[in-house]
Formats: C-alpha cells, structure tokens, sequence
C-alpha cells in the first residue's frame, strides 16, 4: 500500500513494557562495538532504557568494564615485572572468563615462572659474590633460561672446584710442608686458569727453592762442602742461597786451609 510504513521490532521486557530498538540505538550501538574494537574502552551505551536496549547497555557495559579492567591489569603486571624489575606481581581480574580467564592465567603464569626463575639464579649469584659456592640454581627452566642456568651452575662448579684445589695445594705446600702440590681445575679459562697457572708456579718454585737448599744443608751436615744452591730465586729465597753459598765457600776454604 502506497505511503505505509515498516512496524519497528518490539521487545517487551520483564515489566511487560514495550521498547523499540530503532536505527539511532543500533548506530550507537555499532559506534560502541567499533570503538572497543579499536582498543577504546571509555564508550558506554546508556543503561536506563528498558526491555532489550537495557539489556543490550548492561552486556556491553560490563563487557568494556572487563576487558578494561583485564587490559589495566595485564599492563600493570608486565610493567612491574618486566619494566621495573618488582617480581611476584600477579594480575586480579574478578568475574573473567573463557578467553579472557585463560589469557590472565598466562600472564600470571608467566610472571610467576620469570619471578621464581629470577629470584632463584639471583639466591645463587648473591651466595657465589658472597664466597657461598654451596648453592645451584635448581629451578625449572627451559630455553635461555635453562642456558643461564646451566651457565651459571658450571661457574659454581668450576669456582668450587678452584677453590678447594687452591686451598689444598695451599695448605699441603704452606702447612703441612709437603712440597711438589699441583693444583688440578680442568675445564677452567680466562682469569680461574690465570690464578691456578699462578698458585702452580708459585707451589712449583717453592718446592725447587726449599729442595735445593735442603739438599745443600744436608751435604754440609755430611761434610761434603762441593754443593751450592743454584736455583733461580729473588727477594729473601736470593738473601738466604747467597748466605748459605758463602757459608759453604768459607767451610771449604777453612778445610782447605
């Protein structure tokens, strides 16, 4: 029929009255869909309407208070932990769920993984800088962090390994007087096989120097006055070989004479 008009959709809601949802509602509501889809979660459609627009308003007005809320906390998490270096962070999103539960239980999973990891290898370093080489890192780890981890427990290895030669070696040649020590570090570079090369020549020249000095008192004290000390020394190892070569010198010049 010429001049008839289309019969807008009707809702009727709980309270049995009657709302239109008509082309300006569904523009608003396509301008709000179209925002969130923008990253822009400051739209809100207007929540007092009755029947379907109402209901319309409250779903999606509680979906943008989710997912800003799920974005706010999400960000914070990550700029806490992976900014500013504040471990345990854990995101609260209430009343989340399906995608969005799933994707805040990542991120609380993975900082609390990163959080564990970190803490434990920094435990570690702070007892190695500490001379403690009794603790490793024993967190799970995967990937690079696995790679740290490895790198990190060689170290404390290596370190101890260094340590307790050193201290043996010290402790043979310096205390206990029993000369010829050698420290073993295999698998050492760099500085730590620097510092063993030094302890073993240090243990190495004691035990020439000692050895040839008790080997030229002892002729003395037998009478046989044709040695001398010929090891290479320097400082006070050089005072006394000049003190005992004199001293042999002038024994055997007063036996001669």
């Amino acid at each position: 029929m010429t001049g008839s008009t289309k019969p807008q959709r009707t809702h009727r809601g709980d309270g049995g009255s009657a709302a239109q949802v008509g082309e300006p509602d569904l523009r608003r509501l396509l301008a709000g869909l179209t925002a969130v889809r923008d990253g822009d979660f400051g739209t809100r459609l207007p929540d007092d309407a009755d029947g379907l627009l109402g209901e319309i308003a409250t779903v999606f007005n509680g979906m943008v208070d989710q997912l800003s809320l799920f974005t706010s906390e999400v960000t914070r998490v990550a700029r806490e932990v992976g900014t500013e270096g504040q471990l345990g962070g854990q995101a609260e999103v209430p009343g989340v769920s399906g995608t969005w539960k799933d994707l805040t239980d990542s991120v609380n999973a993975m900082a609390g993984n990163l959080t564990t990891q970190v803490r434990d290898i920094a435990q570690v370093a702070t007892a190695v800088a500490k001379g403690d080489l009794s603790q490793k890192i024993d967190v799970a780890a995967r990937g690079e962090i696995l790679e740290l981890k490895n790198t990190v427990n060689t170290m404390v290895d290596q370190l101890s390994s260094f340590a307790a030669e050193v201290t043996r070696v010290a402790r043979e040649v310096g205390s206990e007087g029993r000369l010829g020590g050698q420290a073993q570090v295999p698998g050492v570079a760099g500085t730590w096989r620097d510092l063993t090369d030094s302890v073993n020549f240090m243990a190495g020249n004691l035990t020439d120097q000692v050895r040839n000095i008790a080997q030229v008192t002892t002729a003395v004290a037998k009478g046989d006055l044709s040695q001398k000390i010929t090891v290479d020394a320097r400082g006070e190892i050089l005072e006394l070989k000049n003190t005992v070569n004199t001293m042999v010198d002038q024994l055997s010049s007063f036996a001669g004479e």
